[in-house]
């Protein structure tokens, strides 16, 4: 077991986190690291500092080892999560954790657009899971821990984001990537499904777009009802419309406003041609599921 005991003024409480998260990588397992000076703090901040611009150069050298054992083992065929043993069991996901904080943002900066997508969209999800399994008992939905989004903040990049800040804020704001929304798990069961393995720069465009075509294969999705002339969508579609626009909005065709219309274009392309076609003709009504909050988890 590791202990850590750290002794320390609030202006170095940035330094006492970096030491709390690699404090394994120093000391080895089963060792114990003792802090009780800030002298002896200064040195172990410096001894890491050296290691992580030695280390944290390229995408391959974030710890995604640990997250991909986390995803296959704790993440059913469903994309459902098996909470409580991850809980018990977080030492995988806490090490994924630690190095997203520990990569520089230099070293984020170097790397490819995709594996920018990819480690973005990975971390939002571990932070969400760390999110969940940091309650105790773990709530029956994300919505009931207070100030989730919007207020807790994660170390990620040498720096504190909230998940709100990872998803707005960088990878909305920073990439034309509306596919991102297949792919982000809020933990709730109107969520895309977990996927059991993490995404990966060189694998990228081929994971999102299976990420869409699961995503879209839900009924509560996508369901079409041309008997009706309703078309019905995730409420994702909704309150992210506005993402489709820059690269899917349709010269004619489609249904509702040019935001909604460039979202069914954007979903034709992943559809029969039948159902492409229909969609293309606009003569039916959108409307959008309620979204169900429960915690993504298999049921008891």
């Amino acid at each position: 077991m590791i202990t850590t005991v750290v002794t320390m003024q609030m202006r170095y409480l940035k330094k006492k986190y970096l030491l709390l998260a690699v404090a394994p990588a120093l000391i080895g397992l089963g060792g114990c690291l003792f802090i009780s000076s800030q002298a002896e703090a200064d040195s172990a901040v410096a001894q890491i500092e050296t290691a992580q611009g030695e280390t944290t150069t390229a995408a391959s050298e974030v710890n995604t080892a640990a997250l991909a054992d986390v995803l296959a083992t704790y993440v059913d065929e469903q994309g459902l999560v098996d909470y409580d043993s991850l809980q018990a069991n977080r030492q995988q996901l806490d090490a994924y954790n630690a190095s997203i904080q520990l990569t520089s943002q230099a070293s984020f900066d170097s790397w490819s657009e995709p594996e920018q997508i990819a480690f973005l969209i990975n971390a939002y999800n571990s932070l969400t899971l760390k999110s969940i399994i940091d309650q105790s008992p773990i709530k029956d939905s994300i919505k009931d821990i207070t100030g989730v989004w919007r207020f807790k903040k994660h170390g990620l990049l040498g720096a504190e984001q909230t998940l709100n800040n990872i998803e707005h804020d960088i990878l909305r704001k920073n990439y034309n990537e509306p596919r991102i929304h297949a792919a982000l798990v809020c933990a709730a069961l109107s969520c895309p499904y977990l996927r059991q393995e993490p995404f990966t720069g060189d694998n990228l465009e081929a994971q999102l777009d299976d990420q869409v075509r699961i995503f879209l294969s839900r009924s509560e999705v996508l369901e079409i009802d041309a008997a009706n002339g309703e078309v019905k969508l995730s409420s994702i579609f909704d309150w992210f419309t506005g993402d489709w626009a820059t690269s899917f909005t349709p010269e004619e065709g489609f249904s509702g406003s040019d935001d909604e219309r460039a979202v069914l274009n954007f979903i034709s392309g992943y559809l029969d041609a039948a159902d492409a076609d229909y969609l293309k003709t606009g003569d039916y009504k959108i409307r959008y599921s309620d979204y169900d909050w429960s915690l993504n988890r298999p049921e008891s």
